[in-house]
């Protein structure tokens, strides 16, 4: 999510949902084991093809801020082979809008999924965040300092992540009636090792990241994470409270 629309998303959210359930303190960061794909995985954006059918999922369901009206139920799943890193969102959503369409892009005030993750073990408060809306328009910068240490990936690096969207990629006006969509995508290692030094995935090592979705700017408004973030506001860069990814 980015600064600049940070504040008048939460302004904006604050006005329509309910009172803010009490947040759960002192709670562990969780964990996922990361298995190998056995072949390369074609992205067509189908939860249920055979690629994922043994693989587990994780389930985004915590809130930050304050509890929406309709709470979406989204699943994520990673895989990895050694060329590249698989992520697939499913989302049984309603009031679904998505109008960004151009690389780095507010899309984070569109039905979103976000995966921020730290793919150098020795530099865990360094991160990408790949955030991706409905329409599968990307925004990916990498982190060193939140908010004042970051680096836009430009065009020709962002396309090397193949990326594939169940919707439009332009939804408007927004879907108010209940509708599941996919995102799903492939993230080259060669591209990331241009920012960053990465880990090589193999068993036993591990990256700290979380999972989240978002929509900031739809009526209504929410921020959800898959590992629990202890922070009044919503705020998605919070390195600290990554969760950790296990290979397998």
């Amino acid at each position: 999510m980015l600064s600049i629309t940070f504040a008048a998303a939460i302004s904006a959210g604050s006005a329509r949902a309910q009172p803010v359930e009490k947040a759960k303190s002192m709670e562990a960061p969780l964990t996922y084991e990361v298995v190998r794909a056995k072949k390369p995985v074609r992205i067509d954006g189908d939860w249920n093809k055979s690629d994922w059918k043994k693989t587990k999922s994780i389930t985004i369901e915590k809130y930050m801020g304050a509890i929406p009206p309709f709470k979406p139920a989204v699943e994520a799943k990673m895989m990895y082979d050694n060329e590249n890193v698989y992520v697939i969102f499913r989302v049984k959503d309603r009031y679904v809008r998505s109008l960004v369409q151009e690389y780095n892009g507010n899309v984070s005030g569109d039905a979103c999924v976000e995966f921020f993750f730290s793919p150098d073990a020795a530099l865990p408060e360094r991160y990408f965040n790949l955030e991706v809306n409905a329409g599968g328009t990307p925004l990916i910068f990498y982190v060193t300092k939140p908010w004042t240490g970051f680096q836009k990936l430009e065009a020709d690096d962002i396309k090397q992540i193949e990326i594939a969207h169940s919707l439009p990629s332009k939804i408007d006006p927004e879907i108010s009636e209940p509708v599941t969509w996919t995102i799903e995508y492939r993230v080259p290692l060669t591209m990331l090792k241009k920012f960053s030094n990465v880990t090589d995935p193999k068993p036993g090592v591990s990256w700290k990241a979380n999972f989240y979705k978002t929509a900031s700017q739809s009526t209504n408004p929410h921020w959800i994470t898959w590992s629990h973030v202890d922070n009044a506001k919503p705020n998605f860069h919070l390195p600290q409270f990554f969760g950790t990814l296990i290979f397998k």
